[in-house]
């Protein structure tokens, strides 16, 4: 037996470490299979009809509205143009920018909230941030409507008239004004979240030691806490910015035609205007901006991983 087994065994571990690779590739043939259907769900009903808008907006449109060959890059170039679209363009990216950064000055002290205080009231506070992704964004919005109403049966403008802050009715509805405030309620949430996790992971003892060391509560903040909690603060400013550029209810209902958006520029243009490529132009512009926010928020989480 054991000169069987001194024989043999050699011939094993050879056997052994050739059948190794065909089990690595068995799996990764089953993982493979395990992405089809992500990948041909993503295909179908992403990429292509991404890849069809941005074919529309380099076709062109007949007169009998068919849209078809030649190539051409005059929608671009009308875009680019025309003082309105880029009016709309900078307004875009004007709301988008105040939203993220006001979603980031209310985030840190709900985060800080959630993070360092007992169980029960991180409970609590998940909840509160949380609840409102439960109720639809039209309704939503159309409460922030009512609330902010510019004549005297607005809830805002009946309080402060009532109580002699103000004389006469302000007008908040259907200004950028508004858009804000309903994109910061709809979104806030996703700044919080990616704030909170990110702030858990900070050693509480870290901002123990730096008050210890004589730095006031505002310094701990900015050389220990902020610094720490980059990471969640790019993802949170990138995902209100982008979620808030690319949306289509909440400037449609208190932007009106004062503040308008580019999403409310493609509903137009398409369903309006009747023109498709000049609609998946501004579609086009909208998804490389908010594509090149991504990645420069990716670059920048990367960058900062490499120096760490």
């Amino acid at each position: 037996m054991t000169v069987t087994a001194a024989v043999f065994s050699p011939a094993l571990r050879v056997v052994r470490a050739s059948a190794r690779p065909l089990a690595l590739g068995g799996s990764r043939v089953a993982g493979l299979l395990l992405l089809l259907p992500a990948s041909g769900f993503l295909l179908a009903f992403f990429i292509a009809p991404a890849l069809a808008l941005f074919g529309y907006s380099v076709l062109t449109q007949r007169p009998d509205g068919v849209v078809t060959l030649p190539f051409t890059l005059a929608h671009f170039q009308h875009f680019v143009g025309t003082e309105l679209y880029t009016h709309v363009l900078v307004a875009t990216l004007r709301m988008a920018a105040v939203t993220a950064g006001l979603a980031a000055l209310l985030g840190y002290p709900v985060a800080l909230v959630m993070v360092r205080s007992n169980a029960l009231v991180m409970r609590i506070m998940t909840i509160v941030v949380i609840a409102p992704l439960i109720v639809s964004v039209v309704v939503r919005t159309y409460g922030w409507q009512l609330l902010l109403g510019n004549s005297r049966s607005g809830v805002v403008n009946w309080v402060l008239l009532s109580l002699g802050v103000i004389h006469q009715p302000m007008r908040i509805l259907y200004t950028e004004t508004a858009v804000v405030i309903g994109s910061l309620h709809v979104f806030l949430p996703m700044m919080v979240l990616p704030l909170a996790s990110a702030l858990a992971k900070i050693d509480p003892q870290l901002e123990d030691a730096a008050r210890t060391l004589g730095a006031a509560s505002w310094r701990v903040f900015w050389r220990v806490t902020l610094p720490l909690s980059l990471p969640g603060l790019a993802v949170g400013l990138t995902l209100v910015f982008s979620l808030t550029a690319s949306s289509y209810v909440t400037p449609a209902i208190l932007g009106g035609t004062s503040a308008q958006m580019l999403g409310n520029l493609i509903e137009q243009q398409i369903t309006a205007v009747y023109d498709w490529p000049f609609g998946a132009t501004v579609a086009v512009v909208l998804v490389v901006m908010v594509l090149g926010i991504n990645l420069a928020s990716s670059w920048f989480l990367e960058r900062r991983r490499k120096l760490a």
